[in-house]
């Protein structure tokens, strides 16, 4: 054959071939979202600087939604990048720019939000509530509200807003501010000084936010509990939305969701008002003193959680003396305080080292079946009522069909120990578990009102101080900023001045 048509045949079938590759390319499916992440190697999380949501607390990233991003970002097998927004009305454009993956920011679920995005499935609930300060003139009705006696200013674009929008139609004189460059706590801590008159928060944050403004209180609950969920892109793609139905199924059957809403939300339902005032006078004018021991000798606990639990004990008197005999800054007993080294109790130093010391022992004796960050609750429970009493407590609790490795049901049996149908079955008896229960949670309030204190007065960074650090954006204020009581010592994911800022919530 003539070797000019013998070279145009062998082209023609390359340039054929090349054809029939091209078209497959162009006919290749698009990644999914799924993939698209899997293959990135990162979950990308749009979500808010808050003491729910996501902040920099002494042991590193914390948080609801940071806790729960986390466990999502094991089952895909990625890392985790949290992007802390400063401001609500930055999440949902950054989501619908492809700038995060999904948000998780303790948004309500709205018929607005709903029609442009997707809703995962609810992960708690929370009511819309009108606040203002305590003693001043309360609005006891929406007619009240509609006269517009004060200044009433909600941050624009929250689900607040759609709410007020809804109940114009009703009451059409009824108006407020809507302002888009500020957050919900300090809406809050404007109430609080009497420089705002109304505002609107959801009952969790109204229930953390009077942990460090008792002065601000409900004036009008505006809405029944609503669903709180994480938000993706409203698209044609289910790989990633039918992904979070399954993960939120599995941890709300594991109980793990149960186990993390007790640990951030568990103590907020109960208020003393004048014990808080109390609480917060001591922050500013005792704390101080004694701060620098309690970050000394706090070890491995968190400094915040020795300095909680000795507020409760001797509301930090260094002299502090019961009828029982127990004295000094943590209360100690004579053989406890034996078992620890602790020569003088009324020494404050000795007495701190002391007690931190025998925290730790009575963790020690909590079981392995009981997750890390419990078993402080359960060894303070141990230390109130007697580890013999908790015991008969975990069994109660696991006959009755809760889990006894968890804080959430074995605090529910604690108050039973005092009744005779149900100590009469137990080894030990009769024990004031009700004491005990208010004992633990005391201390978690105390040391909630110490961060969220903390995040009030530090120095609010601006967005280019946000830095990425081993896929985790965090904050870092300038060397000077006050914040640096709260460094994360040892964590190689924050460098050493980060701290939290407030955002706008809901």
């Amino acid at each position: 054959m003539n070797r000019p048509i013998i070279q145009l045949q062998r082209f023609t079938a390359v340039l054929f071939s090349l054809l029939l590759l091209s078209g497959c390319l162009w006919q290749e499916e698009p990644r999914t979202d799924l993939e698209r992440i899997r293959e990135d190697g990162v979950l990308r999380v749009g979500t808010l600087n808050n003491q729910l949501s996501y902040y920099i607390g002494s042991e590193g990233p914390t948080g609801l939604d940071y806790e729960i991003a986390r466990l999502f970002a094991e089952k895909l097998g990625v890392k985790l990048e949290m992007k802390p927004m400063f401001t609500l009305s930055r999440l949902f454009p950054a989501l619908e720019r492809n700038e995060v993956d999904l948000l998780a920011a303790g948004l309500t679920m709205t018929d607005e939000r709903l029609a442009n995005f997707r809703a995962a499935p609810a992960y708690y609930y929370a009511s819309q509530k009108v606040v203002y300060k305590k003693g001043q003139w309360r609005p006891r009705s929406l007619s009240d509200l509609a006269q517009n006696k004060g200044s009433f200013t909600i941050v624009k674009g929250s689900s607040y807003e759609l709410t007020l929008q809804a109940l114009k139609q009703q009451y059409p004189t009824l108006e407020w501010n809507a302002v888009e460059e500020t957050d919900n706590d300090e809406l809050l801590r404007q109430v609080a000084a009497g420089e705002l008159d109304y505002t609107m928060a959801d009952s969790v944050e109204v229930a953390l936010n009077q942990r460090i403004n008792p002065d601000v209180t409900t004036a009008l609950e505006l809405t029944e509990d609503e669903p709180i969920a994480w938000f993706i892109n409203q698209t044609n793609d289910d790989s990633l939305y039918g992904l979070l139905i399954e993960f939120f199924g599995e941890i709300q059957q594991s109980g793990e969701l149960a186990k993390l809403e007790e640990k951030y939300l568990g103590h907020v339902d109960s208020f003393d008002y004048v014990d808080t005032r109390a609480f917060l006078r001591a922050l500013e004018s005792t704390l101080p003193q004694w701060q620098g021991l309690f970050k000394q000798y706090a070890n491995e606990f968190d400094w915040r959680l020795i300095a909680a639990l000795s507020y409760q004990e001797s509301h930090w008197n260094p002299r502090a003396v019961s009828p029982t005999g127990v004295r000094g800054m943590m209360m100690l007993t004579l053989p406890t305080a034996k078992s620890v080294g602790v020569q003088n109790r009324l020494d404050p130093e000795q007495s701190i080292r002391g007690g931190a010391l025998y925290l730790r022992k009575m963790i020690n004796r909590i079981p392995d079946s009981v997750e890390e960050h419990e078993k402080v609750w359960f060894a303070l429970a141990s230390y109130n009522v007697g580890f013999g009493h908790l015991m008969d407590a975990r069994r109660l609790t696991k006959t009755q069909g809760g889990n006894p490795d968890a804080w959430s049901d074995v605090k529910q049996r604690l108050p039973l120990l005092r009744q005779r149908q149900y100590y009469q079955h137990t080894r030990y008896g009769y024990a004031r578990g009700d004491e005990a229960l208010n004992y633990v949670e005391n201390i978690r309030r105390y040391y909630q009102s110490i961060v969220g204190y903390e995040q009030t007065h530090s120095q609010s960074p601006q967005q280019d101080e946000i830095a990425l650090i081993d896929g985790l954006h965090t904050i870092t204020p300038p060397a000077t900023s006050t914040a640096q009581s709260t460094l994360a010592e040892g964590d190689s994911t924050i460098e050493q001045n980060s701290a939290p800022v407030k955002t706008a919530s809901q």
